[in-house]
């Protein structure tokens, strides 16, 4: 099923952090905001980095712990097709137009959540995109060589 990216990123002219995930997951889909399952670590690592110690439970609230923090959020594709929430059955890609954000905010370094976005971003942007990027070991559950206490700890670079 071919599917067009359903929510808008997260950011503002302060922003300096912009971390990319790929693509929705169907929990995120059906809530309508980013890393909705409750399995995902995205948003414990997002409230330990910036000393928030305690996960905002509203969409709105998670917005401010980003923005609060000079964090972006989106994803690198607009559209694909996806098979449940799989990032490995992603096909027939079409990539996040990522200008609005680089020519309105003040991004000193884009940070990729897995390897899958990673590599979708190395795809579209590798050699257009002069600026700092950095991989970082996904968020998601099924990435179990990492503790979540070890994710935050590579994490934190982005706020130091």
């Amino acid at each position: 099923m071919h599917i067009v990216h359903p929510f808008d990123p997260i950011f503002n002219e302060e922003s300096q952090a912009l971390i990319l995930g790929t693509f929705p997951s169907i929990r995120s889909r059906e809530l309508g905001f980013y890393y909705g399952h409750p399995q995902n670590r995205f948003w414990k690592i997002i409230a330990a980095i910036t000393k928030t110690y305690q996960v905002p439970q509203t969409i709105d609230g998670k917005k401010f712990m980003l923005l609060k923090n000079r964090i972006a959020l989106w994803d690198i594709l607009q559209s694909c097709n996806i098979e449940g929430s799989s990032d490995h059955s992603i096909r027939n890609t079409t990539p996040t137009d990522l200008s609005g954000i680089l020519n309105k905010a003040n991004i000193k370094c884009i940070y990729t959540n897995g390897l899958q976005s990673y590599r979708f971003f190395i795809r579209y942007y590798g050699k257009s995109y002069s600026g700092k990027f950095i991989n970082l070991p996904s968020t998601s559950s099924s990435n179990a060589m990492y503790t979540l206490e070890q994710l935050v700890i590579i994490w934190t670079q982005i706020v130091s």
